[in-house]
């Protein structure tokens, strides 16, 4: 009686996640595949084949929006992944001092909406009412155009995604550390291993799980980062912080143009799912 309980118990929690993956992911992703092939306004839909694919490869800004994504992520994932990692080593020594205050300041950021955090440094780095050109000008040092260029405006973005992205990996890393057993390195001191021998040999080895869903995570994230960077650049100065996201915003929303910024999330979605088989790969291949 007790199991016929516990596994209809059981089925009604996955049916009820079932149900809500069919609502609220594969509905609106098939929704968004046939958008993709129609020439949809938000009004009425005609469908038009794969001209929004061949449109969407001859646009040169479509291809800025996506190397500008590429970059973004491939400097942010490891400025996250050795941040996070670093934190966590300091917060899980026992050589540190006051951990309470610092695991709550560094887990803040995780505490707080994007689009506040983009606000948040956008007062920080404002270009003529930033806190940090203010100060710079008390020291005599000129302000910098923080907002007007975009090399520094990209350096700001890194900032705060970096600000963001570490708390949540760094519970993870903290999580995966304090399970490493101690045995390892009492071993690797016996035969005489410095410290960064162990971290080499033991730590990161052991790290690998942890790594990998870091890293993963840290892709998908970044790769669809929209809130921090609408409220912190707007994708300017111009378009030089407009990754995709925003791309398929401003076609879709601003221009009407739903049809065309679906085929553009499709071709997301594709980037997506091929770097995660990817990684899944070679992470089953690194485990033979």
């Amino acid at each position: 009686m007790i199991k016929n309980r516990n596994a209809a118990w059981a089925l009604a929690f996955v049916g009820a996640n079932i149900i809500l993956f069919l609502i609220f992911f594969l509905g609106p992703a098939l929704l968004g595949l046939y958008y993709s092939f129609t020439d949809y306004s938000g009004i009425s839909a005609s469908f038009i084949g794969l001209e929004n694919y061949i449109e969407l490869f001859q646009d040169s800004s479509f291809y800025g929006a996506l190397f500008r994504t590429i970059v973004y992520a491939g400097i942010g994932v490891p400025l996250i992944y050795s941040v996070s990692l670093g934190v966590s080593l300091l917060l899980t020594s026992s050589k540190t001092r006051g951990k309470g205050l610092a695991k709550i300041a560094f887990f803040f950021p995780w505490l707080i909406s994007p689009i506040i955090a983009g606000v948040i440094w956008r007062w920080l780095f404002g270009e003529s009412f930033g806190f940090v050109n203010f100060i710079l000008g008390s020291l005599g040092l000129g302000s910098v155009p923080w907002s007007s260029n975009g090399i520094m405006a990209f350096v700001v973005l890194f900032f705060a995604t970096v600000w963001i992205g570490t708390a949540f990996n760094m519970l993870l890393f903290m999580s995966a550390l304090v399970n490493i057993p101690k045995t390892y390195y009492d071993a690797a001191m016996i035969d005489g291993a410095n410290t960064i021998q162990k971290f080499w040999h033991i730590t990161l080895p052991a790290l690998r799980p942890t790594s990998f869903m870091v890293v993963l995570l840290s892709v998908f994230n970044l790769m669809k980062e929209f809130p921090l960077i609408q409220s912190l650049t707007d994708g300017g100065p111009g378009s030089d912080t407009t990754l995709l996201v925003q791309y398929i915003y401003e076609t879709g929303f601003n221009q009407l143009n739903i049809g065309y910024a679906s085929a553009a999330s499709m071709i997301l979605f594709v980037l997506l799912m091929s770097f995660a088989l990817l990684r899944l790969r070679g992470e089953k291949r690194w485990e033979n």
